[in-house]
């Protein structure tokens, strides 16, 4: 099993940085017995400039408040405070490059009354890409998402996970890398932990909101399409359609960017370093480090001497 912790490191918990290895958690909570709590998964960078970077820290934290607002749980934390504390986890840890795991939980509480009060603790690690660096191959779930009038679907909730658990297990365990989820009406929904875009004649395309996690990566993607000039489009796909694309990727923070091989039995068609996700993959991995915005600061500041 893998270690996210050592007798050094230090998380921060309900205002206090403490060591991972003395904290503890009520074993009568709501969360750990219903799994009532929202989290956020984030990560850090060390930039081209050697400076460690939370990668979007604002979005992320302002969905974490979100989350909890919309899981009934009292939030009374700051986004400011909450990121001071998450780069202060980041330097008494001496992480560069790191995983970021705030999760608010709720205390002991037996009943379906709604708590007043929430706990929170913000946990660090280092971790490479979650879905490794090479092409998947990815298979339809026999799982659904979540029907959206049944859950916060929008809510990056605890409970909502043991779905992507458990069609993550199915995948793997039939010699697949990674599994896809349809939503209630047939459509094209998400991975276990990330979107999902596809590829058809230079055109992504990428599920629309609603049934799906509004992924702070998928909005980096759609930013990044505009930026460069690739057309993108949200809609509903077919199983139809993702069987005739040229390529097709997953996007998370946990992630990042990675292409697929397949999709069940079909092979798509279009070699990845040639496809338009590639380009995006690329234009991804320089964000995440800073090197489009310390290029573009170089050569403003050259235009103005000149």
């Amino acid at each position: 099993m893998a270690s996210y912790y050592n007798d050094k490191t230090e998380i921060f918990l309900n205002g206090s940085f403490v060591k991972a290895a003395n904290a503890s958690i009520d074993l009568y909570s709501q969360s750990l017995h219903y799994g009532y709590s929202v989290f956020e998964g984030i990560r850090a960078y060390k930039t081209i400039n050697g400076i460690t970077k939370i990668f979007k820290a604002e979005a992320h934290f302002d969905r974490l408040k979100q989350s909890a607002l919309a899981m009934n749980m009292p939030y009374s934390w700051t986004r400011d405070e909450l990121i001071a504390a998450t780069y202060e986890v980041l330097k008494r840890n001496n992480f560069q490059d790191a995983y970021i795991r705030p999760v608010v939980y709720a205390p002991a509480n037996m009943s379906f009354a709604k708590n007043e009060q929430s706990y929170i603790v913000i946990e660090a690690w280092e971790m490479q890409p979650f879905l490794g660096d090479k092409l998947l191959k990815v298979m339809t779930s026999s799982f659904e998402r979540p029907n959206p009038r049944g859950f916060k679907i929008h809510a990056k909730a605890g409970g909502h996970y043991v779905n992507s658990i458990l069609a993550s297990q199915e995948a793997k365990a039939l010699g697949y890398d990674e599994a896809l989820l349809k939503d209630m009406n047939g459509f094209i929904a998400e991975g276990p932990g990330a979107n999902v875009f596809i590829e058809k004649d230079d055109v992504l395309y990428t599920p629309t909101l609603g049934n799906i996690l509004p992924g702070i990566t998928r909005a980096t993607v759609i930013e990044l399409c505009n930026e460069m000039g690739i057309a993108v489009i949200e809609k509903q796909i077919s199983s139809e359609e993702l069987s005739t694309a040229d390529a097709a990727f997953f996007c998370g923070t946990a992630a990042e960017i990675i292409g697929w091989q397949s999709i069940d039995d079909y092979t798509f068609p279009k070699e990845w370093n040639n496809s338009s996700s590639r380009k995006i993959q690329l234009a991804y991995s320089d964000r995440i480090v800073e090197k489009n915005s310390n290029e573009k600061k170089r050569t403003h500041r050259e235009a103005s001497i000149a």
